[in-house]
């Protein structure tokens, strides 16, 4: 069972910070991870990079933890979708038009509809549009 992994999800492992019941959900997830594979936008590496570079400099974590955590990402199966620059402009804009979405989020709403997949997602709007647009949460 594939899923589409959204970023808040993601940082929740790196940062561990949150409510109790969005760190449970993370570790769910995290757990199904190491059994099946996910699939991100293009724009994930980014954001992951964005999150990590920002906590290193306001000095919320170190370097060497930093790359603890991406050595932990290499060894679960994430997959890039190639096609997510091709849909940007189009069903992309459109969706985040439609649910009032940041572009970023829609990207996640893009993949998880195009290939008929489950989103996993902390993303409060990102979940309200994924139910309105028929898609599931990874439970």
């Amino acid at each position: 069972m594939k899923f589409v992994l959204d970023n808040s999800v993601t940082m929740r492992w790196f940062l561990g910070d949150g409510r109790p019941d969005e760190l449970a959900y993370a570790g769910k997830v995290l757990d199904v991870l190491k059994r099946e594979s996910a699939l991100v936008p293009v724009i994930w590496g980014l954001e992951v990079a964005n999150v990590i570079a920002k906590a290193e400099s306001k000095g919320l974590v170190t370097e060497a933890r930093s790359e603890a955590f991406l050595e932990m990402l290499e060894g679960v199966d994430i997959e890039v979708d190639a096609g997510t620059f091709v849909h940007a402009l189009s069903a992309t804009l459109q969706l985040a038009r439609r649910y009032n979405l940041s572009a970023y989020d829609a990207s996640y709403l893009e993949l998880a509809l195009r290939q008929g997949l489950m989103l996993a997602t902390l993303d409060e709007e990102l979940q309200n549009a994924a139910r309105k647009a028929g898609i599931r949460r990874l439970a």
